[in-house]
């Protein structure tokens, strides 16, 4: 099994038209105003168990047994299908920070991600394709359909492409020189490396980035990257909220956005009601956990925890941090 994600995704011609097709099953949007409504599962995604309150327990680990597993990423699992040019998705509630995946995940992230992925690619999809072709198991190839109780809402069928190996990460906030949290005059395209699972990925130089894929691709991706951030921005703006920075992944043969677009996971989410420059943001990411496990003693070097096992998140900051996620859906999205 591949370790990293090495085999991607593509979309179909207005794609996006099959979910509005199927949105009552996947986004609930008579009750769009409320968490559960657009998770659909008429419960806070936040419960930390069966054994605590009746609350499905985070999926951490996936197993299919008549799916092959080709990659496992720090979120994602990514399954062959019988369609030979589709993969199938498979979005997680393990949950990552400081390239460390953390023992216990957040209950219901996975769909959170998956919706919001689904938000932004209809959002966007006039600026560049994407890998997009369903996130309705029902119209999945039939080997897929069998395991729907657990997949519906937090996957998705894609289509292959070959992965640049650039993230491109847009800021709009925060430089050398500025306050912490200071708009920047324009936003700007900060390439990073794409590292194996285990690795960190490396922020480099844009001139680096042409000496690995060449100054053509490094063009195109700087420009789609720039605008997707620029459309989202003022969006997530007439929600009252500030979208800081956030990273695009991309692939070939004609250049698509893949992965995951303008989540938590990948993005800086900030109430705008309360922006400060100069100190730190409250926010609806993963900066909260990040926080909690500096405090608690991480640095490098405690990478597999104190006791060598591994960080297991408390109670308290499982429930925050879903709480941060659902808040991002409910005001982007509502």
């Amino acid at each position: 099994m591949q370790q990293q994600e090495d085999y991607y995704w593509g979309r179909i011609p207005s794609a996006f038209q099959e979910i509005q097709q199927h949105r009552r099953h996947m986004w609930a949007p008579e009750a769009a105003h409320t968490k559960q409504g657009w998770l659909g599962m008429g419960k806070n995604i936040a419960g930390l168990g069966s054994d605590k309150n009746g609350d499905p327990p985070a999926i951490v680990h996936t197993s299919f047994p008549d799916l092959k597993l080709l990659s496992q990423g720090k979120v994602r699992d990514v399954y062959a299908t019988s369609s030979p040019d589709a993969l199938l998705f498979v979005v997680t509630d393990r949950i990552s920070a400081y390239d460390v995946i953390l023992k216990n995940g957040i209950p219901g992230k996975g769909k959170v991600l998956t919706a919001l992925s689904l938000f932004w690619f209809d959002k966007l999809s006039d600026l560049v394709p994407n890998h997009f072709i369903t996130a309705d198991v029902d119209q999945m190839p039939e080997e897929v359909k069998k395991y729907k109780d657990v997949l519906q809402g937090r996957s998705m069928l894609v289509r292959k492409a070959q992965v640049i190996p650039i993230e491109a990460i847009v800021r709009g906030y925060l430089a050398e020189g500025l306050k912490e949290s200071d708009k920047l005059p324009q936003p700007l395209f900060t390439p990073s490396t794409k590292a194996e699972q285990g690795a960190h990925d490396e922020n480099i130089h844009p001139d680096r980035a042409v000496e690995i894929i060449g100054p053509e691709l490094v063009g195109q991706i700087t420009s789609v990257a720039l605008e997707l951030y620029t459309r989202a921005a003022a969006f997530a703006a007439t929600r009252g909220v500030i979208l800081a920075d956030t990273k695009f992944e991309f692939g070939l043969t004609k250049l698509i956005l893949i992965d995951e677009v303008l989540t938590p996971d990948s993005s800086r989410y900030w109430p705008a009601a309360s922006y400060e420059p100069g100190r730190s943001q409250p926010s609806y990411d993963k900066q909260y956990l990040r926080d909690w496990m500096v405090s608690e003693g991480f640095n490098s070097g405690l990478e597999d925890g104190k006791d060598g096992q591994g960080w297991i998140i408390s109670d308290e900051v499982v429930q925050g941090t879903a709480d941060r996620y659902t808040e991002a859906l409910h005001r982007l999205t509502s």
